[in-house]
């Protein structure tokens, strides 16, 4: 019995401590371990930006089909019930039937019949009062329309390829920017965590030399100026630091956001910054070349120029003929009362066959207005495409210049850190044996902290600027395989 009474304790504890697990992990959010290719490909595919791009892509398929379906046949059908609240009264001339007086009577009975439920109608002398038909009626029509010609239609078949070229080149843009956007907010935060802690270090530093130059000071052997100094430096590396640690958390949630995923999100990166920016240090870049055909910006031009065509064709065929058919079959049914559910209704067939010709005459210069509208917004869409090509070759000229300035700019400020790194050294040496004033040693520091923080914005640099070259020669096109 003691052994069955702990085995049921011990089952009842492993589960309380599966349910504890359970409420941990539900309120636990999500954590990303991620490199920058990895949060590259990451953001391609979640960022909200592709996601819209990617669902531009969807619509100008469905519109391509759309295009496509306006020339197949269309059916479509109704059903039309009426009930006559009031039927409508016809007069006839009474001239126009026999004059005896046995056949107006019997049109007048028969009239009477009709009537008795309805409302009395007082007919003008020399006229008798008439309902025709039935007070309900169904009609239930199928029509088949097929369009036989029409130049619209020729010309929007032939702007499929055009749309969908324009929503893809859009996607290819979007995923560049994405990129670009992924590989700042990463090197941000990577920025950020450098920054933070080496103002840690410095803090830690500044704090020992402030302590030990206290204690100096209260033994009489340095100036009190030399404390001031000191505590005026690690007044300021503090505030920088905690400066640094709230930028840090934008840094994060820039990065999230950037990826796609909510704020509150933890993501950890794996990737270093200097090895970053090793790794992004690349020479035979400068070299490339691509055709500016290539370059997405003028694709994108291009399209837009192609579409300004395509509207010029689509307005000029306009003016030519349309040709359409249509068939259609119905029943229709007519009752005094409402049998149109029964099985004995009786209902009558019909069906019609009808060719359709809308020939463009005479629009008093309207068309022709339209049509040179639309040649002159394709004359623009030209000249649009001559300065983006001009501005795409300027661009990546720009953009090897600067990627090569970010290089040098790298390899100076590498040699920066390490001078302004031993000139502090030393002049902390001297400062502690009496050398050097502490105003010295604070201007050494502060060419250090700075020399720092050029070094880190040297790293950044080289990513950032290479990332904008390669959006620049990035040649990647799609297959037209939908």
């Amino acid at each position: 019995m003691k052994n069955r009474i702990l085995i049921v304790l011990s089952f009842l504890s492993l589960q309380a401590s599966g349910l504890f697990a359970q409420e941990i992990s539900a309120d636990s959010s999500r954590t990303y371990q991620l490199s920058l290719s990895e949060a590259i490909s990451f953001g391609l595919e979640n960022s909200y930006q592709s996601q819209i791009a990617q669902k531009d892509v969807d619509k100008a398929l469905k519109q391509k089909w759309e295009i496509i379906a306006q020339g197949l046949p269309q059916i479509s059908g109704s059903v039309d019930y009426q009930n006559y609240l009031q039927q409508p009264v016809t007069l006839l001339p009474a001239a126009a039937f026999d004059n005896t007086q046995s056949t107006i009577d019997v049109v007048q009975q028969y009239f009477d019949n009709v009537q008795r439920n309805s409302t009395p109608v007082n007919a003008p002398q020399g006229f008798i009062p008439v309902r025709f038909g039935t007070k309900q009626s169904m009609n239930a029509t199928a029509t088949w329309n097929q369009l036989i010609f029409d130049g619209s239609y020729i010309v929007g078949i032939q702007s499929v390829k055009t749309l969908l070229q324009i929503s893809k080149n859009a996607k290819t843009k979007t995923d560049l920017e994405v990129k670009k956007a992924v590989i700042n907010a990463y090197g941000n935060v990577l920025l950020a965590e450098e920054s933070v802690d080496i103002l840690q270090k410095n803090v830690k530093t500044v704090q020992k030399n402030f302590d030990e130059t206290q204690k100096i000071y209260e033994n009489g052997l340095t100036e009190q100026e030399d404390v001031e100094q000191l505590e005026i430096t690690l007044l300021n590396l503090k505030n920088q630091l905690s400066r640094s640690q709230r930028m840090r958390s934008i840094a994060y949630e820039m990065l999230n956001m950037s990826l796609g995923i909510p704020v509150e999100e933890k993501v950890i990166l794996t990737d270093d910054l200097k090895e970053l920016a090793m790794r992004y240090y690349d020479l035979n870049l400068l070299q490339e070349q691509i055709p500016v055909e290539e370059n997405i910006d003028y694709r994108i031009a291009k399209n837009s120029a192609e579409s300004a065509e395509i509207q010029v064709k689509l307005q000029k065929a306009k003016a030519l003929p349309t040709l359409s058919g249509f068939v259609n079959y119905g029943y229709q049914g007519y009752s005094d009362t409402f049998t149109f559910l029964n099985g004995d209704q009786e209902y009558f067939g019909q069906s019609i066959l009808g060719v359709s010709l809308n020939i463009p005459i005479f629009s008093s210069g309207m068309r022709g207005a339209k049509t040179q509208q639309r040649e002159i917004e394709y004359e623009q869409a030209l000249l649009e495409l001559e300065q983006t090509e001009n501005q795409v070759k300027q661009q990546i000229k720009q953009a090897k210049s600067d990627y090569e300035f970010s290089l040098e700019n790298y390899e100076n400020a590498q040699k920066n850190l390490e001078l302004a790194e031993r000139i502090e050294n030393k002049n902390q040496v001297k400062f502690f044996e009496g050398i050097a004033s502490s105003f010295e040693l604070s201007e050494a520091q502060s060419q250090l902290y700075s020399a720092q923080q050029n070094y880190l914005d040297a790293m950044l640099q080289v990513i950032n600027s290479k990332v904008t070259l390669e959006n620049l020669l990035d040649t990647r096109t799609y297959n037209d395989e939908n």
